[in-house]
């Protein structure tokens, strides 16, 4: 059993947060983890169809939202699992079923790969979103290199990131979650509106057979991308409050499954839809091939472009509060408007640094989606379950986690080949900073 946490706090400790602000409704929770979750990687969810074809993909996809609503379950319930402790970062729960010196070497990465992954990814995204904004709208201006407006989405937050916590940004983050419902819904329609393409075709892509194998292994990543939520779900549940009469678990799993209900209605007709409408010649990004109406187009490139600007907060803070942390413990930084300051723009400064040089959509997708999404979401929770419930062995929960473990190792290997390969293939034949 792990003692509870000292309640005193060193003098340079008092400004970071003795604690997150628990003020947040249950309903913080759904469009936090919505945001979090429903991101860039559903526009990819046809490419990966591509790939993976009509009925393996179908079930790849159902059988990660079983595997990751349970884990997501997993890791609310877990959120208490101590008596009068609360495990505010999945860092504090990996410390209580690992042990304090293993605990932060198996969780920390894997929970700042998605983290920073996500950022980066995002980077690319508004960047790729905007320019395409900006075609479709003004025609007759001047078009900018997409490296610039790269440069433009980095530069909006180094002024968000001054913004001190996750109640802060709910604002930004609610108005993230309805975008994210309103361009997924763009998305398919505007697909089922054009229809199939001349000569459409569902046959696997033609490419070598060691290409295909590296890009279907990369498929694997861009769908485990896509549930995403478990790396800060931790974080958010932390700003409900909770008493013995009605503990935080149960009105975040509320959100929790409000979350997953708008996943559901997002994720499943934009992938079924756009690979009905493109088959093999969809883009990773499905919007980039729809070209009309215009205006609604134009729209949801625009719509995707404000949610991933509160997407990248929502994964940012917990990394801000880690750095910070870090910096008055052991570099001995003052605390204040300095500190946060010099952090979080280097921050800012990193993940725009890796956005503009490796420019890739789909394989950042599925090179994150395997090495940092599928350990927290998919195996991580299992394994920690199954170390601090100890479920009874050959019980229906025994098997469930056992399967979440390996669905999720294999994923992770697979992806993480294969979006690393994807990488340095599509590297070789870029002109880079253009």
């Amino acid at each position: 059993m792990i003692s509870t946490p000292s309640k005193e706090v060193q003098p340079e400790e008092k400004w970071e947060d003795n604690g997150p602000s628990r003020r947040a409704k249950w309903w913080y929770s759904t469009f936090h983890t919505v945001t979090a979750m429903i991101g860039a990687g559903v526009l990819s969810l046809p490419n990966a169809m591509a790939y993976l074809g009509w009925g393996p993909g179908i079930v790849m996809m159902l059988l990660s939202w079983c595997l990751t609503l349970n884990t997501m379950w997993q890791m609310i319930q877990l959120h208490e699992c101590v008596p009068g402790t609360r495990f505010d970062r999945y860092l504090d729960l990996g410390r209580h079923a690992f042990g304090a010196k293993l605990g932060p070497w198996i969780v920390l990465p894997q929970q700042l790969i998605v983290q920073v992954g996500c950022d980066i990814v995002y980077m690319v995204t508004g960047g790729k979103c905007l320019k395409k904004f900006m075609e479709i709208a003004c025609t007759d201006c001047t078009q900018l290199k997409q490296s610039y407006w790269i440069l433009i989405f980095g530069a909006i937050h180094f002024f968000l990131s001054q913004l001190p916590d996750f109640n802060s940004v709910a604002g930004i983050s609610l108005a993230a979650a309805v975008m994210s419902l309103s361009y997924s819904t763009i998305a398919w329609v505007a697909c089922l509106a054009r229809g199939q393409i001349d000569n459409v075709s569902y046959a696997y892509k033609k490419t070598s057979n060691i290409d295909f194998m590296f890009r279907l292994f990369n498929a694997l990543g861009q769908v485990s991308f896509a549930f995403a939520g478990h790396a800060i779900v931790l974080e958010i549940q932390a700003t409900i409050p909770s008493t013995p009469e009605k503990p935080s678990k149960i009105p975040m799993w509320h959100g929790a499954i409000g979350a997953y209900f708008i996943n559901a209605i997002c994720y499943f007709p934009v992938a079924l839809v756009g690979y009905w409408a493109f088959g093999q010649a969809v883009d990773d990004n499905v919007l980039v091939g729809l070209e009309r109406p215009a205006w609604l187009i134009a729209s949801a490139n625009l719509m995707v472009f404000i949610h991933v600007v509160g997407s990248y907060q929502v994964y940012a803070m917990p990394v801000f509060d880690l750095i910070e942390r870090m910096m008055i413990r052991r570099l001995k930084f003052p605390p204040g408007l300095a500190l946060r300051l010099v952090a979080r723009s280097a921050y800012v400064a990193f993940t725009l640094f890796i956005g503009v040089t490796f420019p890739f959509f789909g394989d950042l997708l599925g090179f994150f989606g395997g090495f940092g999404f599928a350990p927290a979401a998919y195996f991580l929770p299992s394994i920690m379950w199954l170390i601090i419930k100890k479920p009874k062995r050959f019980s229906i929960n025994w098997f469930i986690n056992w399967a979440s473990i390996y669905v999720g190792v294999c994923i992770m290997l697979a992806s993480t080949i294969g979006g690393l390969r994807n990488i340095v293939a599509d590297a070789s034949s870029y002109s880079f900073y253009t």
